[in-house]
């Protein structure tokens, strides 16, 4: 059974950082691939980042171009999201989700994600 798990949510300054992760268990982390998205009040969910298997391909929404990072470490089964000078509209539970099928390209729609963890919140106060 794969299980994800998010973690490093919190409630932050506007300006500030952090660094969320996720971490699979249970399946063959190194073929897939992962993505971020984020359920905001009042929003709906909103894909934010997404990174293949070989992390030789990633995306970003133009939201967070810029200002996010997102990378993995296959020997950790961690995927990591480096969030930087967050903004009050960053507000909102963030979710990883992992695309079993994987590919040389990630996908940011989330019809192709298989698995999903429970979400960590992250707040931003301005």
């Amino acid at each position: 059974q794969v299980q994800l798990l998010e973690s490093g949510g919190g409630l932050v300054q506007s300006g500030e950082s952090l660094r969320l992760s996720c971490t699979v268990s249970g399946g063959t982390f190194a073929s897939y691939n992962i993505g971020w998205f984020r359920l905001g009040p009042g929003k709906g969910r909103e894909a934010v980042s997404c990174i293949s298997s070989s992390a030789g391909d990633t995306w970003y929404a133009a939201s967070v171009k810029g200002r996010f990072t997102i990378s993995r470490d296959n020997t950790k089964n961690t995927v990591f999201l480096q969030m930087s000078s967050l903004q009050f509209d960053d507000t909102a539970t963030y979710y990883c989700a992992a695309d079993k099928w994987g590919g040389t390209t990630c996908q940011f729609s989330r019809s192709f994600y298989d698995y999903w963890g429970p979400g960590t919140p992250v707040t931003v106060s301005s």
